[in-house]
């Protein structure tokens, strides 16, 4: 890949709608959630009455049954709220990895827009916006044509600074303005408590947290005498790699995972991990099935 350049083609989206098609009907309810309402004036369903107030919508009077009762009745609709997704990608220096094959930034990207296929699918709102120090807040549209705008700005984006979960989640938070379905796709390799104060955050939304890590992240698959380079300090660390380090590293890292799960589960959020090694669309099918009790 070149630097700054993170592709998607055509086939992509193909096969994206291949496979929305084949789970049309656990895709479209994921994003539902409880989005129909009982309100007073225009809807979809006509539900019931209730007496006429002082600043209802005059047009929602039902004049017939006024004509039999002498009173002022109002119509109740079953109202079909449209749904907004906050999708907030990971663009820290940290994602940039590994040097060949797909990227964790790329992996959370072909995510973040299959993601934000299947809201457009339903003629919903969604926002795909970049954090890493600082958040780049994306405006959220509706549309194909913000989906293709969305993916062309995303693809030349370029991975520098930190990872601050917690200001940037602060910032993000202030453009919520209802309960909305908001997924974080990240390595989450930040400190757990700037981690925890983003995931209570959002806790009075529909939360998805999506670590994406690399295999190698995963399993430490070196051995021997390893220089290490932190990405996003770039600075080295020499060590010697054998049997102890490995198994104290996969226990920090289960040990920090398991973490960021506990939170969730706290809050009631969900949490997914998966590696770049996975094949992207059994990543969605997992999710959506797991949204509805199925399968894993």
């Amino acid at each position: 890949m070149n630097p700054g350049k993170h592709t998607i083609d055509a086939d992509f989206f193909r096969q994206l709608d291949r496979f929305s098609f084949m789970v049309n009907k656990r895709v479209s309810s994921v994003y539902a959630g409880s989005r129909r309402s009982v309100n007073s004036g225009r809807g979809i369903d006509t539900i019931g009455f209730r007496e006429y107030y002082p600043g209802d919508d005059p047009r929602s009077i039902d004049w017939k049954v006024y004509a039999r009762s002498e009173k002022l009745y109002v119509r109740q609709f079953e109202e079909d709220k449209s749904l907004t997704a906050h999708i907030l990608l990971d663009a820290s220096k940290s994602m940039d990895y590994p040097d060949k094959g797909i990227t964790k930034f790329e992996y959370g990207l072909m995510l973040a827009m299959g993601f934000a296929y299947m809201v457009t699918k339903d003629n919903d709102k969604f926002a795909i916006s970049t954090f890493s120090e600082d958040v780049d807040i994306s405006q959220a549209r509706r549309g194909k044509k913000h989906l293709f705008q969305t993916l062309e700005r995303l693809e030349t984006t370029k991975l520098q600074g930190k990872t601050d979960i917690h200001e940037c989640i602060i910032s993000y938070s202030r453009v919520i303005h209802s309960r909305s379905l908001v997924i974080i796709i990240s390595d989450f390799m930040d400190d757990l408590d700037a981690i925890r104060s983003a995931i209570y955050r959002f806790a009075d939304h529909d939360l998805i947290l999506i670590q994406v890590l690399d295999r190698t992240e995963a399993q430490l698959q070196v051995h021997g005498h390893t220089k290490f380079m932190d990405l996003e300090t770039e600075k080295d660390l020499k060590t010697y790699v054998g049997d102890s380090f490995k198994e104290n590293y996969q226990r920090k890292l289960m040990e920090h995972m398991n973490s960021i799960k506990d939170t969730c589960y706290h809050v009631g959020a969900e949490y997914y991990v998966f590696t770049t090694d996975v094949p992207i669309f059994e990543a969605f099918l997992y999710t959506i099935d797991r949204r509805h009790g199925h399968g894993l």
